[in-house]
C-alpha cells in the first residue's frame, strides 16, 4: 500500500519540480516516501495519523489498519502500567510546537512504551508469580500489562487494541517536521523517530562496561534539558503575551472623522522572540492634514514595546509640533539617542495635504511607502532616504520630498516583517508588495489590506518579524 491520498501531491514545490524539469524525469514521490529507511508517520493538523512508511510498520510491529485515520495518541497511548510515563506528554508539547510555529522540533531521547501484538511479557505488580503469562526471562524485553489486559479492551488508552493491552518498553530519538501549504500555515508534521532501544538495552545489559555511568548519566541529563527548555518555553510564553498585551494598548485606534478611508493592520510574528518593535499611527493634524507614519525598534519583548510607546509618542508631538515630517524625523532623532534600546531604530513619516493633493515624507532607514496613482501604476517614495534614527553621530538635515497625487489612489506605508525574508533580497519582497497591489487596485483599503497581507505570506502561517502596515485611500 502506498501513501494516503490525502497526504501524497501530485507533484512537489520548490526545488524538486525544477529539478524534474531539468532532467526530464519522473519521480514517484510514494516510492520514495515508502523506501525510507527511517520511520516516518505523517499527521494531519488535528494530530489524526495519515500516512506511515514500512519502516515505521516495521518499528512499531503495527499494521497501516491499525494507524491510518487514528489520532496519535489512541493509537500510541501511554503505558497504563508505568506511572512514571511522559511520553505522550512530551510528544503532544513537541507537535504543538511545531503547529504554533511552523518549525522543526527535535526532541530528547524519549522513553515511550508501545503497544505490541500478543507476546509473553511480564505480569503487572502484584500478580501471582506462577502466572500463566510470566516472562521466560530469556528475550530481555520489559513488557507489562495495561489495564484491561488480555480483555480485549482499550486499556483506558482509548484504543481497541490487537494487543490485549500489553506494552514493551521502547527508547526512541523523535523529529516533528512540518509540511507547510502555500499560505505558510502546518498543512502536515512528518513524525520521524529511531528506535534507540537496541542501544539502550545494550548498555544495560554489560554493567562492566567503563561507558555505562556516562551513558546513564547522559540520559539523566537529556531529561533535565528537556524538562529545563520546558520552563523556558513557558516563561517565554508570558513574556511574549505581555508584551503583546502592552503593545496592544499603546498603538493607536483610528480616530474618527479623518474623512479618509484607512485600514491599519498589526500581525505579530508567530511563536518568534521578535515581537512588539512596530507600531504605527494616522492623525489629523490642526490645520486638517493627516499624518501617518510606521516605524520599526531593533529588539524584541517587553523591551522593544516600551520603547516603541516612546518612540511612537515622541513622533506624533514632533509632527505637530514643526513644519513638517523631516524635521519631526530630525527631533525624534535627537531624542532616540537618550533613550536605551532607541538606536537603529527605524521610521517614515508621511503628511497628506488634501487640498494640495500632495503628499510630503521623509524615511530614516525605512522602506519607501508605495504610492498606488489612481491611474494604476505604482510608484515607491523613495526620494527622501536617510539612515535610521541615531546612526549619525553629529546632527544632519534629513531629506524630504513632495509627491502629487489625484484622488483615487492609494497610500500604502508598512514595516519590514511584510516584504523582508531571510532567503531572498528584500528587493524581492518589495515587488511582490507592488505587485499585489496593482493586482487588487480596484479593492478599497480594509479588503486591500487583507489581500496584501495573504499575498504576502503573513496570515495564518510563519513569520520571522512581526509587521504593521496602513492603506489610505486618497
Amino acid at each position: 500500500m502506498g501513501l494516503n491520498t490525502r497526504f501524497a501531491p501530485r507533484a512537489p514545490r520548490g526545488r524538486g519540480t525544477i529539478r524534474e524539469r531539468a532532467t526530464g524525469l519522473e519521480i514517484d514521490y510514494q516510492a520514495l516516501f515508502e523506501s525510507t529507511p527511517s520511520p516516518n508517520l505523517v499527521l494531519g493538523p488535528d494530530l489524526v495519523i495519515v500516512a506511515v512508511n514500512q519502516a515505521y510498520l516495521n518499528a512499531t510491529q503495527c499494521t497501516r489498519e491499525d494507524l491510518l485515520g487514528r489520532h496519535i495518541f489512541d493509537a500510541f497511548p501511554d503505558n497504563p502500567a508505568d506511572p512514571n510515563a511522559t511520553g505522550t506528554r512530551n510528544l503532544r508539547a513537541s507537535l504543538e510546537r511545531v503547529l504554533e510555529t511552523g518549525e522543526r522540533d527535535s526532541m530528547a531521547l524519549q522513553k515511550y512504551d508501545i503497544p505490541v501484538p500478543g507476546k509473553p511479557c511480564a505480569p503487572y505488580a502484584g500478580a501471582p508469580e506462577d502466572a500463566d503469562d510470566r516472562d521466560d526471562g530469556d528475550d530481555g524485553d520489559d513488557c507489562a500489562d495495561g489495564a484491561g489486559a488480555g480483555t480485549g479492551g482499550d486499556g483506558g488508552g482509548g484504543r481497541g487494541r490487537r494487543d490485549g493491552g500489553r506494552f514493551e518498553e521502547r527508547y526512541w530519538s523523535p523529529i516533528n517536521t512540518p509540511v507547510l501549504g502555500q499560505d505558510g500555515s502546518v498543512r502536515w508534521i512528518i513524525h520521524r523517530v529511531e528506535d534507540v532501544t537496541d542501544f539502550v538495552r545494550g548498555r544495560a545489559r554489560a554493567p562492566s562496561a567503563p561507558t555505562d555511568a556516562m551513558d546513564a548519566d547522559l540520559y539523566t541529563r537529556a531529561l533535565e534539558l528537556q524538562e529545563l527548555n520546558e520552563r523556558l518555553r513557558e516563561a517565554h510564553a508570558r513574556e511574549r503575551a505581555t508584551a503583546l498585551a502592552l503593545q496592544q494598548a499603546m498603538l493607536p485606534a483610528l480616530v474618527p472623522g479623518l474623512h479618509l478611508r484607512v485600514a491599519v493592520r498589526y500581525r505579530p510574528a508567530i511563536g518568534s522572540l521578535n515581537v512588539c518593535g512596530d507600531w504605527y499611527e494616522v492623525a489629523e493634524l490642526a490645520d486638517g492634514r493627516i499624518a501617518a507614519a510606521v516605524g520599526d525598534v531593533v529588539g524584541q519583548g517587553l523591551a522593544a514595546a516600551c520603547v516603541m510607546g516612546q518612540l511612537r509618542s515622541a513622533l506624533s508631538a514632533a509632527i505637530r509640533a514643526v513644519g513638517g515630517p523631516a524635521e519631526a524625523l530630525e527631533a525624534l532623532g535627537l531624542y532616540a539617542r537618550s533613550v536605551d534600546g532607541a538606536l537603529a531604530a527605524t521610521a517614515v513619516q508621511a503628511v497628506i495635504d488634501r487640498s494640495e493633493r500632495t503628499i510630503v515624507y521623509s524615511c530614516a532607514g525605512h522602506p519607501p511607502p508605495l504610492l498606488l496613482r489612481a491611474e494604476g501604476d505604482v510608484v515607491p517614495l523613495d526620494q527622501a532616504t536617510d539612515p535610521p534614527l541615531g546612526a549619525r553621530p553629529d546632527h544632519v538635515r534629513r531629506p524630504q520630498a513632495t509627491c502629487p497625487y489625484t484622488p483615487g489612489g492609494t497610500l500604502v506605508l508598512y514595516t519590514d516583517g511584510l516584504i523582508e525574508r531571510r532567503d531572498e533580497d528584500i528587493d524581492v519582497g518589495l515587488g511582490r508588495l507592488a505587485e499585489s497591489l496593482f493586482r487588487h487596485r480596484e479593492l478599497d483599503p480594509e479588503p486591500l489590506a487583507d489581500a496584501l497581507l495573504v499575498d504576502l505570506g503573513v496570515t495564518g502561517g510563519t513569520v520571522a518579524d512581526d509587521t504593521a502596515l496602513v492603506v489610505i485611500g486618497l
